[in-house]
């Protein structure tokens, strides 16, 4: 009897590619339950080629309060009805897999894809007659060459992804559990709150930037402001270094007035190379993305893996920023120069490195695949503007790695006044352009240094005092918190842009024009968090379990250990929520949700306000306010009704500072 083969693939798009690569056109297409398979002779024996949608089986418990450490493995359209759509697909696979003697992993190569077709195998085939395909890239000579060279399942990564959802899971389904039943018992109303392993330490990191931005008082420093005439033009600049006292700054002003000239003290000129950038990881194309075209993590994911299925670039879910020698780096050359908007840029970088294509190597690497880089195949279809956007910056940043490095000038002169006054004036021109002509995006700005000469005296027109204010911690955005996720080492490549976008969705943070805000909800949820369970908000013990997560891919851990220590670590932190502990978390969140009427309102903001009278937020504005009155009266010379009027419409002055200002001018006799 002839073998029956079932490859399963995560998602359609890339069934259709497995079965057209390996098919070679003997394929036939069919349907079942409306789902389209593909059937076709291979070397193993009659291949049928089947699509999952992602995971389609997840955990599952028995309602009621926490500890909730009971869980088992169910179709996902069994516990969540926003999933019915995965049935069909389950319904398939169980079809097909009843036939099949050989089972193959063909979803994504990595700790969610090995995961996703294991529990299809485990649940619906059997693990022992099953393989693993691995490629980087959806084109036929990827998948062609995975399937000649099959490998034996990953287990490592299959435990490591079963150990990550069950910790998120049991983490999520607890502290969720905890927060809603507090919220219940409260306001006698339900509604529905998360909490999770990775997303409450970034709740938290969010607020807290939110705080520092909102809470600034701007102090004030001073400098000497001086116009020169440079190269035929006239130019304003401030001098260095800056005074914390006026009146400081004022005195070195006169005498300056009085000597009326700077002097060229040095003239420095250099040249530096600028070497190439390596390919992108996932991190690195998000960041860029953000900064070029204002694009959020999540969408250049989501459009990253969408190209990947189109076999454009290679899979984008990784953290290297090497291509090994085994990639065929000139294959991919020939293939983009078939493409108009790209054939000039490769007939460059041909002749300027004469044939030789060495893609430069970062410092990170990941062993399940390469840096994202095109693949050569031109597009089948019109891309949207932003899929063009990303592919472009794909395919720039891959030939940029191969380029010569850039060759740029530097030039500083040092200009000083008496009393120590001194400024820099700085200049930078582009001599070769080098791999900044592939990748024009890093460019650096260019500036020509005017004429001057060591010991030139520059006569001075005006003399004056300008003050500068100390500016807000700049709010995170999207791709900046991603950073942060990833240098505190929480959250993976791969759900660090979900867990922002679930924030967003839970309504606990805002994305706006100027950054990341903390809702109200997100403020009560964080705080109410880390006053009475701060573990749960820990970026140390979230890193920790990362690391165990890590220890189980290297085989040094079992899924057992990390789950019982997370299963007694939740236990403790549970039963700590005593009936005062839940009262006050519940009181919180319902009273800043609006479920509960508080006993008084902030005559601010309306929000519930403290035993002050006023609310947390605005209490800690009056506060810093003033914990800095008498630092501004010692460089201002000012008194404290000046300062609040000062305050009160400063806008490098934090939000709550602002309001507090305002509100303590009018009610001067409580401050």
């Amino acid at each position: 009897m002839t073998p029956v083969v079932l490859i399963i693939a995560e998602k359609p798009q890339a069934a259709r590619r497995i079965a057209e690569a390996l098919g070679a056109g003997r394929g036939s297409r069919r349907r079942l339950y409306g789902v389209t398979y593909w059937e076709f002779r291979c070397r193993l024996g009659v291949c049928v080629v089947a699509s999952s949608v992602g995971h389609i089986f997840g955990l599952d418990a028995p309602s009621g309060p926490p500890p909730v450490f009971e869980y088992e493995w169910k179709p996902l359209w069994m516990i969540d009805r926003s999933a019915a759509y995965t049935r069909k697909y389950y319904s398939v696979l169980k079809k097909l897999s009843g036939r099949a003697s050989i089972y193959i992993n063909a979803c994504d190569y990595d700790i969610e894809g090995s995961l996703i077709g294991y529990l299809i195998i485990l649940f619906l085939g059997d693990p022992r007659r099953a393989k693993r395909m691995r490629f980087s890239t959806l084109t036929k000579e990827d998948i062609v060459r995975a399937f000649n060279n099959l490998e034996p399942l990953d287990y490592p990564m299959i435990e490591a992804g079963k150990a990550r959802h069950i910790l998120d899971w049991l983490w999520g389904i607890n502290v969720s559990r905890l927060l809603m039943e507090a919220v219940k018992r409260s306001s006698g109303r339900r509604i529905i709150l998360s909490a999770g392993r990775v997303q409450s330490p970034t709740l938290l990191e969010v607020l807290r930037r939110d705080l520092a931005n909102r809470l600034h008082v701007p102090l004030p420093s001073f400098r000497v402001s001086v116009r020169v005439r440079l190269g035929g033009v006239e130019r304003d600049m401030k001098l260095s270094p800056a005074f914390e006292r006026k009146r400081d700054a004022e005195e070195a002003a006169a005498m300056l007035r009085a000597s009326g000239v700077l002097r060229v003290k040095q003239v420095k000129r250099a040249l530096r190379r600028m070497p190439p950038p390596p390919p992108f990881n996932l991190g690195d194309l998000q960041a860029e993305a953000a900064r070029i075209y204002g694009m959020s993590p999540y969408n250049v994911q989501r459009i990253a893996e969408q190209l990947y299925l189109d076999a454009l670039i290679s899979y984008p879910r990784t953290d290297s920023q090497v291509i090994p020698p085994t990639i065929n780096v000139r294959r991919i050359v020939e293939g983009l120069a078939t493409q108009p908007e790209y054939r000039g840029l490769v007939g460059r970088l041909l002749r300027e490195t004469h044939g030789v294509l060495t893609p430069r190597k970062g410092r990170k690497t990941d062993p399940a695949h390469p840096a994202i880089h095109p693949t050569g195949v031109a597009p089948e279809r019109r891309l949207t503007r932003d899929e063009r956007r990303i592919y472009d910056l794909v395919v720039r940043r891959f030939l940029a790695s191969m380029a010569k490095p850039a060759l740029i000038e530097s030039a500083e002169a040092r200009l000083e006044g008496v009393g120590g006054l001194y400024t820099v004036v700085r200049g930078l021109r582009i001599v070769e352009e080098g791999w900044l002509a592939y990748y024009p995006y890093a460019a650096p700005e260019e500036k020509a240094v005017p004429p001057l000469r060591q010991g030139m005296v520059l006569p001075v027109s005006r003399v004056r005092v300008v003050a500068e204010y100390t500016a807000k911690p700049s709010l995170y955005t999207k791709a900046s918190l991603i950073r942060w996720m990833e240098s505190v080492n929480i959250g993976t490549k791969s759900t660090r842009a979900r867990i922002v976008e679930l924030l967003i969705k839970r309504k606990y943070i805002e994305s706006r024009r100027n950054g990341l805000r903390v809702t109200d909800l997100g403020y009560a949820v964080a705080t109410a968090l880390e006053r009475n369970v701060p573990k749960l908000v820990s970026v140390e013990l979230t890193r920790e379990f990362e690391e165990m997560l890590q220890e189980i891919m290297e085989g040094r851990r079992s899924v057992r250990d990390v789950v019982e220590a997370a299963k007694k670590l939740i236990a403790s932190i549970v039963s700590s929520v005593n009936g005062e502990k839940m009262t006050a978390i519940g009181n919180e969140i319902s009273m800043y949700a609006g479920l509960l009427k508080p006993k008084a309102r902030c005559p601010i903001c309306g929000r519930p306000s403290t035993g002050t009278g006023l609310c947390e937020l605005h209490l800690m504005a009056v506060r810093a306010l003033k914990d800095m009155e008498k630092e501004w009266a010692r460089r201002m010379g000012e008194d404290g009704t000046r300062y609040l009027s000062r305050m009160c419409k400063m806008r490098s002055a934090g939000e709550l500072v602002r309001e507090a200002a305002c509100w303590l001018l009018e009610k001067t006799q409580l401050y």
